[in-house]
């Protein structure tokens, strides 16, 4: 029977013996940089899926992740005996690498929020010295100079009165 809770603790565990290996025992300098962002197992405890970044070293240099997932591919044997001989579980899972996307998605949010809050300044600076089109006070008023004052109901008046005053 599946077990939840035993899948995400092996996944947690599995996420922390790999990103040590690669730290620590992997000398392949195209992982140089990669850190495990998130692990998933499957319930069955058959597959498990690791999903990765590559922090460059300076920003503007961007890592060639082609590179790093080859190179993840070529360790993926050593990898899976280090988590098998770790955890002592019957059947080790299978690993398999992903690209981790929410570092990305997250520097294009934070692009598009800046983008409003500069626009909105903008539009701040130009509200300032706008003046209202028309008059300040755009609604008339009864007994106002200049206006007449009919002896004609008002068509905010209610139906109603308008029918009692006729008969």
């Amino acid at each position: 029977m599946p077990d939840p809770a035993r899948a995400r603790r092996l996944a947690k565990r599995i996420s922390t013996i790999v990103a040590s290996a690669i730290e620590y025992e992997i000398k392949d300098p195209r992982l140089a940089g990669v850190t495990i962002t998130d692990a998933k197992v499957t319930n069955d405890l058959h597959d498990a899926t690791l999903f990765y970044t590559v922090i460059g070293s300076s920003l503007s240099e961007e890592p060639d992740y082609a590179d790093v997932a080859v190179g993840l591919e070529k360790a993926k044997g050593i990898l899976r005996s280090k988590v098998g001989a770790a955890l002592g579980v019957r059947f080790t899972p299978t690993l398999a690498f992903e690209r981790d996307m929410v570092p990305d998605a997250a520097h294009r949010m934070e692009e598009l929020l800046s983008r409003a809050r500069a626009a909105d300044e903008d539009l701040a600076r130009v509200r300032e010295g706008a003046k209202h089109a028309g008059d300040a006070d755009p609604y008339r008023v009864a007994g106002a100079e200049g206006d007449e004052v009919s002896g004609e109901p008002d068509d905010s008046e209610d139906i109603g009165d308008r029918n009692r005053q006729d008969d």
